[in-house]
């Protein structure tokens, strides 16, 4: 008989969720802040370096079109487990680069394909591995979210966890350049890819369906369940029927939801990988020079992240349902990016003054990833949120392949004209502009909260 008396597990889980994306934006970083590095050792340019991202942006882009799928069929427990376990195996294969691609460009050489230089090879394969297990994550951890949280709290809870995803980003530069400095850029990668393994045993120890768990008192599993009605005041029971993809398209709200993620998820792919050497190239800073001014912008994101998720609560507590008050919110945090406009213009004054102001921008992108995400259990049943989650981080994958070759181009051209400069410049005024473009898209397609209850 479970005790009268409210417990708080659901946050035992947001937890968790907050220490799997920890590691997998520790792992996924790891790469961006040992470039300098690489393009030395291994003679890269631009575009080599782009098209590595790139093929880790797609391999994970067309993964989250199945991770959804895969984490509905196997539910929350096993599909988050087998995740994490892929995506550590493919951030220590990044150790083995080079015997990897030069296995790989024998193989191509028998067919006439051999002209890919063996470093970037093998970083492809590796990125490649990366990328199919760390798709699962968010699909796995939304779909968590909507199981343990009421919709007024899911944005809030999705906040904290995504905030793992700062933390991450935190911890690679203060961590990597300094294990690289000591042990090399192999043992990096190995050390890294090796931690996301004693996550397992909490997660299995601690994780179980709300219905299933322990550790719930009824009162908590009431108030989770407490607003899971339908319109006719039916409790929404989640079934095993899945909806197939195809029926998921002919809904306005899916739309919505992937051109949003389309067009703002690249900027964060953009802010992970190239920022590092953005600081070589507009003020020569490398190795753990850079550990200081990487540490303080991805520390701000934490604020966006975490602020994110509670801003929308001003406006519901007014009475707007929890879609449109999400939305609300969002248009204002759309329009602080654009002050990454002056990053450039102001740059020459201090490198810390673009260090601050990208911040402010990344931590905006934090706030709008919490909402975002959020208002896929807003409007869809818990059957179909792990498959619309993966439809949308597919276009999102999508989206970031866009900024890095586009980005990987003009960095190569200006800096064959002498001005590496202005590639930047460019680039921070399309990620500047790209969440009002977002946010209005998304107002056309779904102007008010509506849920869907004909999925079957």
């Amino acid at each position: 008989m479970r005790e009268t008396k409210m417990s708080n597990y659901r946050w035992t889980i947001c937890a968790l969720l907050f220490f799997a994306t920890t590691v997998n934006y520790l792992d996924r970083q790891v790469l961006s802040l040992l470039h300098p590095m690489l393009e030395k050792e291994f003679n890269w340019t631009n575009s080599d370096y782009a098209n590595i991202t790139s093929a880790f942006q797609l391999i994970y882009a067309i993964s989250m079109l199945f991770a959804g799928r895969v984490v509905d069929r196997l539910g929350t427990k096993w599909g988050y487990a087998i995740a994490l376990i892929v995506w550590s195996v493919g951030a220590a294969m990044h150790a083995l680069a080079i015997p990897i691609g030069s296995g790989l460009s024998t193989m191509l050489g028998w067919i006439g394909l051999g002209l890919v230089p063996v470093s970037v090879l093998g970083f492809i394969a590796s990125r490649a591995v990366l990328g199919v297990g760390e798709s699962g994550n968010f699909p796995a951890a939304i779909k968590a979210t909507a199981e343990y949280f009421p919709k007024k709290e899911r944005s809030f809870a999705t906040g904290i966890f995504n905030s793992g995803a700062n933390v991450g980003a935190v911890l690679a530069p203060l961590s990597v350049p300094w294990i690289a400095e000591q042990w090399g850029w192999e043992s990096t990668f190995l050390i890294v890819g090796g931690v996301g393994l004693l996550w397992l045993f909490f997660w299995f120890a601690l994780y179980d369906k709300p219905e299933n768990q322990k550790n719930i008192t009824a009162s908590e599993l009431e108030y989770i369940n407490s607003d899971q009605l339908l319109d006719d005041g039916i409790v929404e029971v989640e079934d095993s029927e899945k909806v197939h993809w195809v029926k998921l398209l002919g809904y306005r709200q899916t739309w919505g939801f992937v051109f949003g993620k389309f067009m703002t998820d690249g900027v964060w792919w953009f802010f992970l990988f190239w920022l590092p050497s953005y600081l070589k190239v507009q003020y020569g800073m490398v190795g753990t020079s850079i550990t200081m001014p990487l540490t303080v912008l991805y520390s701000m994101t934490m604020i966006g992240s975490i602020g994110g998720g509670w801003f929308p609560m001003y406006f519901i507590k007014k009475g707007y349902s929890p879609y449109d008050g999400r939305m609300k919110a969002m248009l204002v945090i759309a329009i602080f990016p654009l002050i990454v406009l002056a990053a450039q213009p102001l740059g020459d004054i201090s490198y810390w003054i673009p260090v601050v102001l990208i911040g402010i921008g990344a931590s905006a992108h934090q706030a709008w990833s919490a909402n975002i995400f959020t208002t896929v259990s807003d409007m869809f049943p818990k059957k179909a949120i792990g498959s619309v989650i993966g439809i949308g981080g597919m276009a999102g994958g999508i989206g970031g392949v866009v900024i890095s070759k586009l980005g990987g181009g003009l960095f190569d051209y200006y800096k064959s004209i002498g001005t590496p400069q202005t590639g930047y410049t460019i680039m921070f005024a399309i990620c500047a502009v790209a969440y009002l473009v977002a946010w209005t898209v998304m107002k056309i397609l779904v102007p008010k909260y509506n849920p869907i209850s004909d999925l079957s």
